[in-house]
């Protein structure tokens, strides 16, 4: 029977299969055996350039022969190895046992065989494996889609840095600031998780059955494995974890997903605004009139962007407060509880990238309402109560916040009822005349400013 993705049980692999299918070639089984082989082959080389282990040596040849296995790994070598796993009931073993097939073209291959997986432990091939895709996921989409919505966000508070907007303190209408202001408080906060997120470390253990480097001191005492491995390690481009029981403790993964976490839920926080924005219609929908926005409703023009990013930033956490607080934690040596949690690395990642990708969506179709902005400006002048009580203060009227509050606090104003109430105050005709020229549409302190020079702040942390 054919599969079709409207068969998928996950909308990763199903409805959202479009956005993800890059991912795949990393997280899915197929991707993960790969990574698996890279290492093994890799460890196999490494381990012939050493010259105390004269029982190995490869050729041009031989080494041809190994290169090809990993260039040419394909859907029928992955099958081959899942049939093998179907017996051997353990998957790395079936691994070792297609490698060994695959290796008997090379010339004394009696010998090298028994150097397939030497002195390793399966979550020595494995930890390695997760860092490659962890690392290869942040570098070609993480980092990317980051980059690509600070750049949006950048775009928008420099372009929109001299629109006025009534600001909302507790919902209420509160001091104006620009709508350029306003993104680039969530430009700055995504860059910092940026920074972070580049500067964790990727790392890797490889030091046998229970990290204490056993095997391999029986096998060959005189050779420096701490020097041996940490260089193997780091040759990967991945950083070296000294210190390990069986497995990689995975702090590392921890630090990294909840990185994310903060990312994602700063991006969260944006879309809600963005979403109120909308529906106070300071943001108006550019409109795709082959789309329908309600099946009874036709005037319906609806933020979907936004809450599908809001949705699937929001599973992507859930997974990730899982993931954080299980992998650092493992019974004495190893139990096998994190190997079922870390195959779904990928659904983390994946939920995540949907959101970025539609929330950039959203993003492009937005432009200002200028008219909306003005117009609710326009009904509070209430705001400028603020610096009349500041200007009091400076002048030395006494119980100069008490005053204005208990004249004004809960009612509407208005020009003409603020001008009156400046008329009677006792200061300088020069504050008088500050104060007569204030307006709600440019009492603004250095929000343009702010919002203009955010480019500043693009990684200088």
């Amino acid at each position: 029977m054919i599969f079709s993705y409207l068969k998928s049980i996950s909308p990763l692999d199903g409805r959202y299969n479009k956005i993800t299918k890059g991912l795949r070639q990393i997280f899915s089984e197929y991707g993960f055996i790969k990574y698996r082989i890279m290492i093994e082959i890799f460890w196999l080389k490494y381990l012939s350039k050493i010259p105390e282990i004269p029982e190995i040596s490869l050729d041009d040849d031989s080494n041809d022969i190994l290169n090809n296995i990993i260039k040419n790994f394909n859907l029928n070598d992955a099958n081959q190895i899942k049939n093998i796993e179907k017996y051997t009931n353990h998957d790395l073993k079936a691994i070792i046992l297609f490698l060994e097939k695959k290796i008997k073209k090379i010339k004394n291959s009696k010998k090298i065989i028994g150097f397939i997986h030497f002195s390793c432990t399966s979550e020595d091939i494995n930890n390695l494996a997760y860092a490659l895709m962890l690392k290869k996921a942040k570098e070609k989409y993480i980092l990317i889609y980051w980059k690509k919505i600070i750049k949006k966000m950048d775009y928008m508070a420099y372009k929109y840095r001299k629109n006025v907007i009534l600001s909302r303190t507790h919902g209420q209408p509160a001091t104006p600031s620009t709508i350029g202001k306003e993104i680039a408080n969530f430009s700055y906060r995504l860059k910092r998780q940026m920074e972070q997120l580049k500067k964790i470390e990727i790392l890797g253990k490889f030091n046998g059955a229970v990290g204490c480097y056993n095997a391999h001191v029986f096998a060959y005492p005189d050779l420096n494995w701490e020097k041996i491995n940490r260089y193997f390690v780091e040759s990967l481009n991945i950083t070296w974890n000294p210190y390990t029981t069986q497995i990689e403790p995975h702090d590392y993964i921890s630090e990294f997903l909840l990185c994310m976490f903060r990312f994602n839920t700063i991006l969260i926080d944006f879309n809600r605004d963005i979403w109120g924005y909308i529906s106070l219609k300071y943001f108006i929908q550019k409109i795709n009139f082959r789309e329908t926005g309600s099946s009874t409703m036709p005037h319906k023009v609806n933020p979907i962007d936004f809450e599908n990013s809001e949705g699937n930033l929001g599973i992507s956490n859930a997974l990730i407060q899982h993931f954080s607080s299980k992998l650092p934690i493992s019974r004495w040596q190893r139990d096998l509880s994190d190997s079922t949690v870390l195959r779904n690395l990928g659904s983390i990642i994946s939920y995540s990238i949907i959101s970025y990708h539609f929330n950039l969506i959203g993003i492009n179709k937005i432009k200002v309402y200028k008219k909306n902005l003005l117009k609710d400006l326009k009904k509070n002048w209430e705001i400028l109560l603020e610096p009349i009580q500041i200007t009091m203060k400076k002048m030395g009227i006494k119980n100069s916040y008490e005053k204005v509050k208990n004249l004004f606090r809960g009612k509407k104003v208005n020009y003409k009822i603020l001008k009156k109430f400046i008329d009677n105050l006792k200061i300088s005709d020069l504050e008088k005349y500050k104060l007569y020229n204030l307006t709600p549409f440019n009492y603004l302190g250095l929000s343009i400013n702010l919002a203009k020079k955010i480019n500043l702040y693009k990684y200088k942390f």
